[in-house]
């Protein structure tokens, strides 16, 4: 045997229905809902851009244990970034989720991309 018996990986055909009663054409998410994306976007944009712009925060009183402002104001937004980018992964992660389940259950009564 020389091992090109069998046809390559990108050669070989695709049955027109899986197993599971999938075929290409069936959706495996549902359509999204753009809220959740936006919001998660404003919140991101907001932990990247705030902490940029130093007319904020280029200020040395107030103190805090001795710290000038210009200082614990960034190390402030150390867990405030982290938080921001928490909720949005949370958002999109559930967004995703819901666009699964929706998909699943639109195509439980599919076999072949025709309704039984």
């Amino acid at each position: 045997m020389s091992g090109h018996d069998s046809p390559a990986p990108d050669q070989r055909p695709i049955p027109a229905v899986a197993p599971n009663g999938l075929t290409r054409d069936t959706p495996t998410r549902a359509p999204a809902k753009p809220a959740p994306y936006v919001i998660a976007g404003i919140l991101l944009a907001a932990a990247i851009v705030l902490p940029l712009l130093p007319q904020t925060y280029s200020f040395d009183s107030p103190r805090l244990g001795g710290m000038p402002f210009f200082y614990w104001y960034q190390l402030l937004w150390v867990p405030i970034s982290a938080g921001l980018s928490g909720l949005a992964y949370w958002l999109v992660t559930t967004e995703d989720r819901r666009r699964r389940r929706e998909a699943r259950v639109g195509t439980a009564g599919y076999e072949g991309g025709e309704r039984k």
